[in-house]
């Protein structure tokens, strides 16, 4: 356990961050697994839906600094790519 004030303070701070990053991390991966399901399934009207939802959670996500700005970029990238090759 920590001993100086400042440690204990920073170790609450770590409690609270970690559920911010948990409930982002959820987040972004609900979001994407409910995307690509549609892509496999072929749903072209479904995945279109869910694109802007999925691209939500991960611009929230790169604004906190839970991502990194490219990464989030990557992502989105990938996830258009996909999308457009269901044609």
């Amino acid at each position: 356990m920590p001993i100086l004030s400042s440690a204990k303070k920073a170790l609450r701070a770590g409690k609270k961050k970690r559920v911010y990053n948990l409930r982002r991390k959820s987040e972004i991966d609900s979001r994407s697994k409910a995307f690509r399901k549609l892509v496999a399934a072929k749903d072209k009207a479904g995945a279109e839906k869910a694109l802007p939802s999925f691209y939500k959670a991960l611009d929230k996500a790169a604004k906190t600094g839970f991502i990194k700005k490219n990464a989030a970029a990557r992502l989105k990238s990938r996830a258009m790519a996909a999308l457009k090759k269901l044609g």
